[in-house]
């Protein structure tokens, strides 16, 4: 069996994985970074999450009444295929042109040194990669696991036996559904469902939502959720909430998904499910448990403020840590990495401030901060700045672009005129958001943003208007 020795081993081509592996290579080091699928160079965000489902939701919105459903989808998904593959090439050239990375195919997993001469690997930095019929070796003295997740699937009768051939999808197989569902039932109601929901609407699909909850969007404010469900429903997408999913079957091309709610039990009748249940880190095959390397109830990597593990030398970045799921926080992570291998070893998660997302409706759907309902369950004395996106005068960007609906809200400090945070539900919200949350790390106050001078006619002008309109918590 072959092995290999590096500085620092990477599993997993996500954002933080590769980034960090193309610093510490360009400075001299030498590095390994593992992928188990040549589908994933890159990461998930370029490969399955955040570029393709943006990529389909732009061609989505394109499409006009007269535009047939299915044919429109069709050259969607390729024109999408074809952006990822341009970027997964570039992506897997960026490392293999560096003369100090190994680029790997195969599956990972930790082994145990000692039983097979390789004593003198301390555990946690001895790690298997198998590949068809070949196996490697390599030791490592910094092991960095960026492994990501994977959508879940909830324990319901009946889905465990039922793939994308029968009609049954989660966020990553939707993207090639086959063939273009034009009844499509999504079961969860939270942000992944919801961008999908819209996406599908707009390419003609008649989709149900199926969620426990009471409420659509729990964490946002009342009339925040309200805005999101107004719009969503103009799309055509219908809610069935407070209903519990209870079995899934599917025959002759259609899926039938049992629910239960108030009402009693019923069954709702599609060409497709989606499943869109949350996500789970990919690390049952890792073989933690061989090296010491402990994971949370759900199988998240625990790691501290410096991203290392229970193993001295082990990190994890990125999703598979139990951390905020965006790529930017995954690039922070190879930040905290790098400084600690190159820097001064100072910077840490605590650092992060103001840490701005958004979720790709139509409008757009972005966050920072407090929002109105966290600032009630805290006690805090603040003021409460909120216009609907259609009555705000000085921005008259919306009614160009014809995306009249959403809110804008901010929650200030009443004594510092500090941005303590702000719901954007509005055309532009995933740009308009970063300079919100620059503005909070800089300690740019409310009033300077209402008095900002804005180009015209552009969405930040918003904050002239709204932001005039500060009023206490009822």
């Amino acid at each position: 069996m072959e092995q290999l020795d590096v500085d620092t081993l990477v599993i997993g081509w996500g954002k933080g994985g590769k980034t960090l592996a193309g610093q510490l290579a360009r400075s001299g080091r030498q590095v390994a970074l593992v992928e188990r699928s040549p589908q994933m160079y890159g990461g998930g965000c370029i490969n399955v999450a955040c570029v393709p489902t943006k990529a389909l939701i732009h061609q989505a919105g394109g499409r006009r009444n007269g535009d047939e459903p299915v044919e429109w989808f069709t050259a969607s998904v390729a024109a999408r295929d074809g952006l990822i593959g341009k970027l997964r090439a570039k992506n897997h050239e960026m490392l293999a042109t560096v003369s100090t990375v190994t680029l790997i195919d195969g599956d990972a997993r930790f082994v145990v040194a000692g039983d097979d001469g390789q004593d003198g690997t301390a555990p946690g930095h001895l790690v298997e990669v198998t590949g068809g019929d070949e196996t490697l070796r390599i030791s490592a003295e910094h092991v960095v696991v960026n492994t990501g997740t994977f959508p879940a699937r909830p324990a319901l009768d009946g889905l465990a036996v039922l793939e994308p051939a029968d009609g049954v999808y989660d966020s990553t197989t939707i993207q090639h559904a086959d063939p273009f569902p034009r009844r499509l039932a999504i079961l969860g109601s939270g942000y992944v469902g919801l961008e999908l929901a819209g996406m599908f609407a707009d390419f003609g699909s008649e989709v149900t939502v199926v969620g426990r909850s009471e409420a659509l969007l729990s964490a946002e404010d009342d009339d925040v959720a309200s805005a999101v469900r107004e719009a969503l429903e103009a799309q055509g997408v219908t809610f069935r909430l407070g209903t519990s999913a209870t079995s899934v079957s599917s025959s002759g091309g259609v899926v039938n998904l049992g629910v239960s709610d108030a009402a009693g039990e019923a069954s709702i009748e599609a060409d497709a499910l989606l499943v869109a249940t949350g996500r789970t880190p990919a690390t049952a095959a890792l073989g933690l448990e061989a090296a010491g390397i402990a994971t949370d109830e759900r199988g998240y990597i625990v790691v501290d403020e410096f991203l290392r593990t229970s193993v001295e030398g082990v990190y994890a970045v990125g999703d598979v840590n139990g951390g905020d799921q965006f790529t930017y926080i995954s690039l922070d992570d190879s930040r905290i990495l790098a400084d600690q291998q190159m820097g001064q070893g100072a910077r840490s998660r605590a650092d992060r401030v103001a840490i701005p997302s958004t979720t790709f409706l139509t409008p757009p759907l972005a966050r920072v901060g407090l929002n109105e309902k966290l600032a009630r369950a805290a006690g805090r004395d603040v003021l409460v700045a909120s216009k609907k996106v259609a009555e705000i005068a000085a921005m008259p960007r919306p009614k160009i672009m014809e995306q009249t609906r959403g809110v804008i809200k901010f929650v200030v400090d009443p004594e510092t005129d500090l941005v303590l945070g702000a719901t954007l539900n509005c055309i532009d919200a995933q740009e308009l958001i970063n300079l919100v949350a620059l503005a909070m790390r800089a300690g740019v106050t409310a009033s300077e943003l209402r008095d900002g001078i804005w180009t015209h006619p552009s969405s930040t002008e918003a904050l002239n208007e709204v932001l005039a309109g500060l009023a206490p918590l009822a």
